[in-house]
């Protein structure tokens, strides 16, 4: 089943709870909510207060992305926040496995992120512990990149590990997802999609159900 989490990063932030909930009446399962320190990458978006006030707004599934430094220090302020997953880097500080187990413990789901130049291996080791693998198809830090298709063996290897492992992931893809990407990634083996551009630039039903088209 292809699910579809659009990312508030493209939405008007003067609007975030009308956004997140005109998403969600759209047809979205999912609101991909990213969190970004400054200091991990070069930016800096929201953070658990936001997130918190937008819980009232929508009962959408929040997919947040952690982009941040430490990941493993904040999972109990997102979880207080009302996050239902939390992603965060293989790349950050945090203890892999340590950061997983909190998570789950929580009652959240838990996924990995993977930059770019991060080889699909160095997430198989921790599989079996997920719920879901972010494959980055942009550098992460900013909105409005354009889609990476040098990605795209990484998200077959994924796949192929999960397959061959018989554990029933979700592989996500972030960056650059539009009506022409969208079919190179589902045919890779992607599940769920985010999209910011794509989805807040026009009719937003229109853009949730031609990101769901089966390939």
């Amino acid at each position: 089943m292809i699910k579809i989490s659009p990312s508030l990063l493209a939405s008007d932030f003067s609007r975030l709870g009308e956004e997140a909930a005109a998403c969600y009446d759209a047809g979205a399962e999912m609101i991909h909510i990213d969190v970004m320190d400054g200091h991990f990458v070069p930016n800096i978006t929201l953070g658990a207060p936001v997130i918190n006030s937008l819980r009232k707004c929508t009962p959408a599934v929040f997919d947040v992305h952690l982009m941040i430094s430490d990941p493993y220090k904040y999972i109990r302020d997102f979880h207080g926040a009302g996050a239902d997953m939390i992603t965060f880097h293989l790349e950050s500080d945090s203890n892999p496995s340590e950061t997983i187990a909190l998570i789950k413990s929580l009652g959240m789901r838990a996924g990995i992120a993977l930059k770019p130049a991060t080889p699909a291996e160095t997430v198989f080791p921790y599989l079996k512990e997920l719920d879901m693998v972010l494959v980055m198809t942009v550098e992460p830090g900013f909105g409005g990149q354009s889609f990476m298709e040098n990605q795209l063996p990484k998200i077959e290897a994924v796949r192929r590990e999960c397959e061959k492992l018989g554990i029933p992931m979700d592989i996500q893809v972030d960056g650059g997802i539009a009506a022409e990407t969208a079919p190179l990634v589902k045919k890779a083996g992607a599940n769920v999609l985010v999209a910011g551009s794509f989805v807040f630039k026009g009719d937003k039903k229109e853009a949730v159900e031609l990101l769901k088209k089966p390939v």
